[in-house]
């Protein structure tokens, strides 16, 4: 290869060391256009719940219920056993465990931001996080009791009778099963991670996301990804089979478990799921529904073959895995709260949880 002449390498020198910082911006304002285009930031406000305003009385009282192991038959599991708010909302297990040492069926997902899913669940068969909350409180795996058993357990405390005279002040008999789970409703609408280095990227700061993480969202936009994971929680917003194009081995995607199928009966919606929210993704480990992948790298590995039929290279994995990791925002900070007393009226619990 010949030498360039003087003047025309000092014409490429002046090119890399003036024109590159203005092309690569030009790059940046680019990808920020399309994913504009594509995903919002999480807010930093309260979202409003259609039917279910926030009042700060109704979140106090939901706050205690999330908190409170005693709207389980064994007093001993809590809606914040298995989404535990110190761990990005998760329990950290493949399963969860449940009332009596057994295994729930599907790894429980996390409950931050969950107010910006289109429904609850992996099958989406919660309408909102209010029909959400009912369901595990009356699981047999989960936390076996019965609405009317907690309402005669919530009954016999002075301090919650005052919560839902408070919370429901409208209302001539707010002690109902429906409010108990309107209230945690509203108190699960304050689970918001904001500030993420994505958010301030969708903002318009365009040094908030790095090299790697810049070419991981060019990646996930331009490769499909975006196709299940768009929104503000960059998931959760529709239904998608699992396997579009291989089918994961049988320990990831379990014959047995035909997802949204059970739901609609539909032939259609065997092996199809709500698509998880990515938002805090590295700190919610395992993943899929059946919580038999630890690693973020091999996740994103699996979706490429299954979803898309792309064999990531081992560079395409790391700078999709960076951008994930600016999805992670500030956590909530939630204090544990001091629980209304028992009184003599109060039942007992009925049968331990985990077995004599």
């Amino acid at each position: 290869m010949k030498a360039l002449k003087p003047h025309l390498a000092l014409a490429v020198l002046t090119f890399a060391l003036f024109a590159s910082p203005a092309l690569a911006q030009a790059d940046a304002e680019a990808l920020l256009t399309r994913a504009q285009a594509m995903f919002e930031p999480i807010p930093t406000e309260i979202p409003e719940i259609e039917g279910n305003p926030y009042t700060p009385e109704k979140d106090h009282l939901g706050h205690m219920l999330f908190l409170d192991p005693r709207l389980s038959s064994s007093w001993a599991l809590s809606c914040n056993s298995c989404h535990n708010l110190g761990m990005a909302g998760v329990d950290l297990q493949p399963t969860s465990l449940g009332h009596g040492w057994q295994r729930g069926g599907r790894n429980s997902p996390t409950m931050l931001n969950a107010i910006f899913n289109v429904a609850q669940f992996w099958d989406g068969r919660a309408e909102d996080l209010a029909e959400q909350a009912m369901g595990p409180i009356q699981d047999a795996l989960e936390m076996n009791n019965t609405p009317e058993q907690v309402m005669v357990t919530l009954k016999s405390m002075p301090g919650y009778v005052e919560a839902f005279d408070a919370a429901f002040p409208d209302q001539e008999d707010p002690m109902t099963f429906e409010n108990v789970a309107n209230a945690i409703e509203v108190f699960e609408s304050t689970l918001l991670t904001p500030n993420a280095p994505f958010d301030d990227f969708l903002r318009g700061d365009l040094e908030a996301l790095n090299e790697d993480e810049l070419a991981g969202l060019d990646l996930f936009m331009g490769r499909g990804c975006a196709g299940c994971h768009m929104g503000v929680n960059l998931g959760g917003t529709g239904y998608f089979g699992f396997g579009v194009v291989e089918r994961p081995d049988s320990f990831i995607l379990p014959e047995d478990d035909v997802g949204r199928y059970t739901v609609t009966n539909v032939e259609a919606d065997k092996y199809v799921f709500k698509s998880p929210t990515l938002r805090n993704i590295e700190l919610t480990p395992p993943y899929f529904h059946s919580g038999q992948v630890w690693s973020l790298r091999d996740a994103v590995k699996i979706m490429g073959q299954a979803q898309l039929g792309a064999e990531f290279s081992e560079q395409e994995i790391d700078q999709l895995v960076a951008f994930l990791g600016s999805l992670t925002g500030e956590q909530p900070v939630v204090e544990y709260p001091v629980l209304p007393e028992i009184t003599s009226e109060t039942p007992l619990p009925v049968e331990p949880a985990f077995g004599n």
